[in-house]
């Protein structure tokens, strides 16, 4: 009984998220002329990796809202910095997940503003180390690799980039220009009103990512279950140890970026400051039950070097606040 309530529990809180990020990535197809977003983005990583980390400002989405979003933007052609630094900072770097923070430690102003910076650091590191790889193809799955938009900037470098599918005609230099290119397809000519199109984009990332977070949320809520929170308690002994744990706890728990203060507030007479920092980082990034909709943009391996590097870096950031904080 446990078990079903708290995949429920865990499903209906998320959906409400999945349906804004999946409303905005709607938004994002239609309105945003993604060619000139593209050309408006610095192509240096770090900088890239800022200003997609800042993104969560203009879409205030967790853990479950930002996967369509920024499943959306890599579609687009947005860089690959940019893109995971939007995925990673996106569910702290936002007013809703700031103000709950300030709330939950009216008397810790320093919890608020390292979980911003720390936050932040990670989702630019991250980006750009992603952004040596720029052709983003060979790191998402096979079916949205065949779905990307490539940027004209990695046919101009020489980048190798996927065969697409179209009609095309020879330029005056002799070489194939795609006829999308000349006239570019409407919504009209593709029998279809911007209406249509936006219901059916909804209802096409509805039916991808849904999936992804049922069998997500039955995970999280079998560990939450079944593994004992005690034995997670117990590796709780000095410094390392409780930083380690909370990380632990984070991950297994799964809950919401915009309540998880409260849920760490519980901990603040047991654990250390630095031990919740790395509980407040660590677990927007890494969300059980949003392992499954990465998968619906990252290949496994992707996803597993995406956690290793988020969880080295916020160990390495909340140990060195507990020694020299």
């Amino acid at each position: 009984m446990s078990f079903f309530t708290l995949f429920f529990s865990l499903l209906v809180e998320a959906m409400p998220f999945l349906l804004l990020g999946v409303f905005l990535s709607s938004v994002l197809l239609l309105l945003i002329d993604e060619g000139k977003l593209i050309a408006k983005l610095p192509r240096n990583p770090i900088l890239g990796a800022i200003i997609g980390s800042c993104f969560g400002f203009l879409f205030p989405v967790c853990e479950c809202g930002n996967v369509p979003v920024a499943r959306r933007l890599l579609l687009q052609g947005v860089p690959t910095s940019s893109a995971v630094g939007f995925l990673l900072a996106a569910p702290t770097i936002n007013p809703i997940v700031i103000w709950s923070t300030w709330v939950a430690f009216p008397n810790q102003k320093e919890i608020v503003l390292l979980r911003i910076l720390f936050s932040m650091a990670i989702a630019i590191i991250i980006g750009c180390v992603f952004s040596v790889q720029q052709n983003p193809q060979p790191l998402l799955q096979k079916m949205l690799s065949k779905r990307l938009r490539v940027p004209q900037q990695l046919e101009q470098k020489g980048i190798p980039t996927l065969l697409r599918g179209g009609t095309f005609i020879l330029s005056g230099e002799g070489s194939p220009v795609a006829m999308t290119e000349i006239i570019p397809p409407t919504p009209r000519s593709k029998g279809m009103s911007l209406g249509g199109q936006f219901v059916s984009n909804i209802a096409q990332e509805l039916r991808e990512l849904g999936g992804m977070l049922v069998i997500g949320s039955a995970v999280a809520a079998f560990i939450q279950v079944f593994v004992p929170r005690e034995i997670i308690l117990s590796v709780a002994q000095g410094t390392i140890g409780s930083i380690l744990a909370m990380m632990l706890l984070a991950a297994l728990v799964s809950i919401c970026s915009t309540v998880d203060s409260f849920f760490a507030l519980s901990f603040a007479s047991t654990f250390t400051t630095g031990s919740l920092l790395a509980f407040l980082v660590f677990g927007p990034i890494i969300d059980i039950k949003a392992i499954g909709l990465m998968l619906s943009i990252f290949r496994p391996r992707v996803i597993l070097y995406l956690f290793a590097l988020a969880a080295q870096l916020t160990f390495i950031f909340a140990l060195g606040y507990s020694y020299f904080g």
